[in-house]
């Protein structure tokens, strides 16, 4: 595994442990030699897990939509930096980029993000594992919709991973 692309927040959290874990989640990934993909951004929970991994030698790869560098949230110390035209773009690259993707607390555009990435794979656009970090219990409510869901016979529950710790996340990617 290479790289891994990390959908989160353009928001800071209130909660600190959030904070805490997704920079552990971070350096574990760096000490692994595994790139960052992400959304380019230098605010909110964004620009704390790229400076994380900067801070830590690591190499980090944005995805922005011209549209956002206006609003001045560009991160201008990036390993390496792509601009593109749409939102739709932006998922298409990260996606050709990263070999996973972890979805860290967010809000809508994070949903969005690893569900379609995850919708992508049950259709078989990619064979890519996708994970919820349900870090204290975040996605518990989300979790309990896929459970429900399965149950009802919607989806496959297999497809989307929910693990709680840096230990689950380690053994679904085979680290």
């Amino acid at each position: 595994m290479k790289r891994i692309a990390i959908f989160c927040s353009s928001k800071t959290p209130h909660d600190l442990e959030i904070i805490e874990q997704s920079k552990e989640l971070i350096a574990y990934l760096v000490s692994k030699d595994i790139e960052i993909v992400y959304g380019g951004a230098n605010v909110g929970l964004m620009g704390i897990i790229a400076d994380e991994a900067l801070k830590l030698d690591g190499k980090v790869i944005g995805v922005m939509p011209q549209d956002l560098i206006k609003n001045e949230i560009a991160h201008e110390h990036l390993t390496k930096i792509h601009f593109v035209d749409t939102m739709h773009q932006r998922k298409a690259l990260m996606a050709e980029l990263a070999d996973a993707f972890i979805a860290l607390p967010g809000g809508f555009g994070t949903f969005e993000e690893i569900f379609e990435v995850t919708t992508w794979n049950q259709i078989g656009i990619h064979n890519k594992p996708t994970i919820l970090y349900n870090i204290n219990h975040y996605y518990q409510g989300i979790k309990e919709t896929i459970d429900y869901a399965h149950k009802q016979g919607m989806l496959q529950q297999n497809l989307l991973n929910i693990p709680k710790n840096l230990k689950e996340i380690s053994s679904i990617l085979k680290l």
